[in-house]
């Protein structure tokens, strides 16, 4: 069943304006109690409503509104899942602005990140973004028009896995097998062994390898091993009768690592796989999250992942844009998508600091 509309109480109770007094940093919990009701007005939250299917069966989920305010406020103070929940149980300022003074945790931990998949797989992320703006135009407080802005990046580091090219190819070959093993209710290894791959079946693919890696021939035959591998698995699943959306899902995995082995592994005049020298341009580094990269922040600082970049207005203090790139990426490489927000929302820039370093 759809969540239901979020309406807290408008007007401050007692407790809560003794802990708004008192509450010297860190305003935008003030900001947000007071003007909650104008961010989730009916019509927004019914827009994230269209987050969750009308199933006739069910508890009701948590009201996607609530869960939406708890996330902007996670965003503010840089605090991890769990700090949320703690904080809701824990934190004066986090109950004052979402409602549960005094009050059970509203939501676990689980519904939250639920909730924020959802969020980021309809893009209702940047609609989030555009809805602030917009209640801050509403205040008077921006609006359209010629802006200073600062633009400055910093790193994003991924979640997914960062593997090296042994275990890029593995994690690749294992998850391909492991499509079919759950679509004909078998176990892994059960299906490895049948493919003849049982080395992808185990916790590691090196200690199945069982190589000596102080030897330098080890890695020539290791790569000849994981390569035959790749190939007995492309070969053993075309006589597969498995339903075109489990085809679909197998391709795609080995499709990943026929990219990991042209990018990383370059054969020798004889005949002899061997890593390449130095770093392919958009080397994949990670099976799970395929845009994340090495990247160099300084000369001191690498990142495995990402760059965020933030478009600051200088005169109201509020962001008013915001990008994402792979960590390899140019810094300027994210102005053109900038802009084009910044035309959605009917303002020009008419002085723009950056980062020159």
């Amino acid at each position: 069943m759809r969540p239901s509309l979020w309406h807290p109480p408008i007007a401050l109770s007692t407790a809560e304006h003794a802990i708004i007094k008192r509450i010297r940093r860190a305003k935008l919990f003030v900001f947000l109690r007071q003007h909650r009701h104008e961010l989730f007005a009916d019509a927004f939250q019914q827009e994230l409503m269209t987050l969750y299917k009308d199933h006739p069966q069910g508890h009701p989920p948590v009201p996607p509104a609530q869960l939406a305010l708890a996330t902007i406020v996670q965003a503010y103070t840089q605090v991890s899942d769990d700090e949320v929940i703690e904080a809701t149980t824990m934190d004066r300022r986090w109950q004052v602005v979402l409602d549960c003074l005094d009050t059970e945790t509203p939501f676990s931990k689980g519904t939250l990140v639920a909730f924020r998949q959802r969020m980021l797989a309809q893009q209702m992320d940047r609609r989030l973004l555009e809805r602030t703006v917009e209640i801050a135009a509403t205040s008077g407080a921006f609006g359209p028009r010629q802006l200073r802005a600062a633009l400055d990046s910093s790193p994003l580091w991924g979640a997914g896995r960062v593997e090296d090219t042994y275990n890029l190819l593995g994690h690749a070959l294992r998850k391909a097998v492991g499509v079919i093993a759950r679509q004909q209710g078998r176990g892994l290894r059960a299906v490895a062994e049948e493919a003849e791959v049982s080395l992808i079946a185990g916790s590691s693919l090196k200690a199945a390898l069982d190589l000596d890696w102080d030897d330098p021939s080890a890695q020539q035959h290791a790569l000849t091993m994981i390569l035959d591998a790749l190939s007995t698995v492309e070969h053993w699943l075309e006589t597969q009768p498995v339903p075109a959306e489990t085809a679909s899902q197998v391709a795609a995995t080995l499709t990943v690592g026929q990219q990991v082995r042209a990018q990383d592994i370059v054969i020798t005049p004889d005949g002899t796989p061997t890593l390449r020298p130095g770093v392919a341009a958009e080397r994949r580094i990670s099976i799970e999250d395929a845009e994340r990269r090495h990247g160099r922040k300084s000369r001191s600082l690498l990142v495995d992942g990402y760059k965020r970049h933030v478009l600051r207005d200088l005169d109201s203090r509020l962001i008013v844009a915001v990008g994402g790139t792979p960590a390899n990426a140019p810094e300027a490489s994210v102005t053109d998508a900038i802009e084009t927000d910044l035309a959605a929302q009917q303002c020009t820039l008419r002085e723009w600091h950056i980062d020159r370093a």
